[in-house]
């Protein structure tokens, strides 16, 4: 069957999972049919999906939802990109987290993906010169979330962050494509200097749990930090690094450890 350019140019494959998924959940359970067809069946794009659910979750007596949703379809309209950054990290979180099961799970339920979602709209905002509505965004999601991400902070796609406690990334910090995170990670600071003062982590990289990285430092592309490691210093590409405070203990031990998610250490990098 041939397709026009115009037919091809509407195809978006994560909508049609996002709303079979929703179709199934409401079949299985009818308890849950309200919720996904507000959520995701009434709505006519990902988009609009997205942008009411962010509405949902951050809506407070001082902002009403109506406004919020407003903003994000605003935010969504006019940039693209973030839309495209927001089905990326949707297929992150589908590819490496073995407790997500359906492209639904993550824009419904994971705190982690809508959180990230919510500071997407407060970055639109910083860059639009809106930064007191963007530090709204910041602070809402924070109390919502758990996570604090400053809205200055620039963010690639496909990132996964898992469980999503206590996350904290700082004003000057740069987060590239496909990195994975697990929960309490600080990409932070080292005291009060302000400037650019904030870590850069490449592609690919995994910062294991409790871990954190201070300081204006940069993590090479395709290595992993190792749960619970205070990293202070440059980490070259494809390396493992562990400790309090983090040293080189091996390679990475594979191509893309933010997709394989493999956070154990071998023999010859634990010192056996």
């Amino acid at each position: 069957m041939a397709y026009s350019k115009k037919a091809l140019a509407t195809v978006d494959p994560v909508w049609e999972t996002v709303r079979s998924d929703a179709l199934q959940m409401a079949e299985s359970e009818p308890l849950m049919a309200s919720l996904v067809h507000a959520g995701v069946l009434h709505h006519s794009s990902f988009e609009r999906a997205l942008s009411y659910r962010i509405a949902q979750k951050l809506a407070s007596p001082e902002m009403s939802e109506l406004i919020i949703r407003e903003i994000a379809n605003e935010a969504l309209t006019n940039d693209r990109s973030i839309g495209a950054a927001a089905r990326a990290d949707i297929v992150a979180v589908y590819d490496r987290d073995p407790a997500c099961h359906a492209y639904i799970q993550p824009l419904l339920f994971f705190k982690g993906y809508q959180a990230l979602q919510c500071y997407r709209i407060a970055h639109w905002l910083w860059t639009s010169g809106r930064q007191d509505m963007a530090r709204f965004f910041q602070m809402r999601t924070s109390e919502c979330f758990g996570v604090d991400i400053h809205p200055n902070a620039r963010i690639g796609r496909g990132i996964m962050i898992d469980h999503a406690h206590s996350i904290v990334i700082g004003e000057t910090c740069v987060v590239a494509d496909n990195v994975s995170m697990l929960h309490s990670v600080t990409l932070g600071g080292t005291g009060k200097a302000d400037g650019d003062r904030h870590p850069k982590i490449n592609e690919g990289v995994l910062i294991g749990a409790g871990a954190a990285v201070l300081g204006n430092i940069t993590v090479g592309k395709c290595s992993r930090i190792a749960a619970g490691s205070v990293v202070l210093a440059n980490v070259p590409p494809c390396t493992t690094v562990a400790g309090v405070p983090a040293r080189i203990v091996g390679e990475a031990g594979c191509a893309e450890p933010s997709k394989s998610m493999d956070q154990l250490l071998g023999r010859i990098e634990a010192g056996e």
